[in-house]
């Protein structure tokens, strides 16, 4: 009877404290950063086209424009993603776009809303992209749960970085005969 009302205690304390993390933490963030070694301007325009965005970010599988303005802030885009076998649909905002220096996105994805923030930066010719994220959510469950999952947001993060990182240096390889 101990050891039962023992494990009881501590089911109920894990229980608790995954339910307390949705109040006391009301937003996720992280970072990730990649250099890669092209101009900045090369590196912003090919970051901004939608079209090269499957090719380092395998999970989307369609990209449809909603409203494009002129100068691209305020710009909303439709995007299908695969996770899992299931397809999540999500809306895309750009918040901010300021050529060759900043481009802000803002998701949001069914449960969670997510802000992407790249910042690029280029010295002696090779340019830096900086990403700060931050992600809340739209239920109280997904709330607790965020804070578990932040290791895997940034992972992923930093998996598409890499992904862009190695699709550009590839397109260019192309493009000068290799």
């Amino acid at each position: 009877m101990k050891k039962i009302k023992i494990i009881l205690i501590i089911i109920s304390s894990l229980t608790l404290i995954f339910f307390a993390t949705g109040l006391v933490v009301k937003e996720t963030s992280y970072a990730a950063k990649v250099s890669i070694d092209k101009s900045i301007s090369l590196v912003f325009k090919e970051f901004n086209k939608q079209e090269n965005s499957k090719n380092w970010i395998p999970e989307i599988k369609s990209f449809e424009t909603l409203n494009e303005n002129f100068g691209k802030t305020g710009s909303v885009y439709n995007i299908i993603i695969e996770n899992q076998g299931e397809e999540i649909k999500m809306t895309q905002r750009i918040l901010a776009y300021v050529p060759n220096e900043k481009v802000t996105f803002y998701f949001d994805a069914e449960n969670m809303l997510k802000k992407d923030d790249y910042i690029f930066t280029e010295k002696n010719g090779i340019t830096t992209i900086n990403l700060n994220a931050s992600c809340n959510s739209k239920t109280y469950i997904m709330s607790c749960m965020l804070p578990y999952f932040k290791g895997k947001l940034e992972n992923q993060s930093q998996v598409y970085l890499d992904n862009f990182k190695e699709f550009l240096e590839q397109q260019n390889a192309v493009d000068d005969g290799f």
